[in-house]
C-alpha cells in the first residue's frame, strides 16, 4: 500500500524532472518471479526504475541506509532487504529467495556500489547465486546518461536472460562466473559503450 502511494506521488516528480526516454518496457514481465538488474550511477535509480516499471520491486540496500531512523522506516515500508556490503549475507540471500519464491521482483545493483566512471565494474557473484537457486529469469536495465532536471535520461530494458541450461547443475564457482559474464555482457551491450 504504502509503496503504491509513493510511486503515485513520485512518478510525475521524477518523470518532469529527469524526463526518462524508456525503451523495451515491453520486454518487462507483467507476472511471475524475475530478478532486476541494472547499473548504478545515482541514488535516485532505484526510484527513477520503480517509477517505471508497472509492479512492485524489492531492492537490495546497504545496511548502512537504515541506520537513519528516519530513512530507514521508509525504505524498510518500501520493501528495501538491507545487506551487509562485501560478506555473503545469508539473512538477506533468504529474503530475496522469499521474495522470489512468492512470484515477486527483485531488484539488485551487482556492482555493489554507485559508479559514475561509465565502466561497468566486474559483478559479485551474489546476484548469480541467488538467481540459480530461485531459478528466476533475469532482466537487464541500463540507465544511461546523468540525472540533470529537465534533461532527458535513457532507461533501457533489456529481455528476460534464461539461465536453465545451468540449474540442473551443482551450483560451483565456474558457473556462477559464466553466469556473471554473460550478465555483464548484456547490460554492457543495453549500455552501449564505445570501447574505440
Amino acid at each position: 500500500m504504502f509503496y503504491k502511494f509513493a510511486r503515485a506521488l513520485l512518478r510525475p516528480i521524477m518523470f518532469l524532472l529527469y524526463r526518462p526516454k524508456v525503451e523495451g518496457l515491453e520486454n518487462f514481465p507483467r507476472e511471475g518471479k524475475i530478478i532486476l538488474y541494472s547499473n548504478h550511477i545515482s541514488a535516485l535509480d532505484p526510484v527513477l526504475i520503480g517509477c517505471i516499471v508497472p509492479r512492485q520491486i524489492y531492492f537490495m540496500a546497504k545496511m548502512e541506509l537504515f541506520k537513519n531512523p528516519i530513512l530507514g522506516a521508509i525504505i524498510r515500508a518500501l520493501g528495501a532487504i538491507p545487506v551487509k556490503r562485501g560478506t555473503a549475507d545469508l539473512s538477506a540471500i533468504k529474503h530475496s529467495l522469499r521474495i522470489l519464491s512468492q512470484g515477486k521482483v527483485f531488484g539488485i545493483f551487482p556492482e555493489g556500489t554507485r559508479n559514475k566512471s561509465g565502466k561497468l565494474q566486474a559483478f559479485s557473484h551474489g546476484i548469480a547465486s541467488i538467481a540459480h537457486k530461485s531459478k528466476a529469469n533475469i532482466l537487464p536495465i541500463a540507465i544511461v546518461g546523468q540525472y540533470k532536471p529537465f534533461r532527458s535520461i535513457t532507461v533501457r530494458i533489456g529481455k528476460p536472460i534464461n539461465f536453465s541450461e545451468y540449474f540442473q547443475e551443482k551450483t560451483n564457482t565456474e558457473i556462477l562466473e559464466k553466469m556473471s559474464v554473460s550478465m555483464g555482457q548484456a547490460l554492457k551491450s543495453l549500455l552501449d559503450y564505445n570501447e574505440n
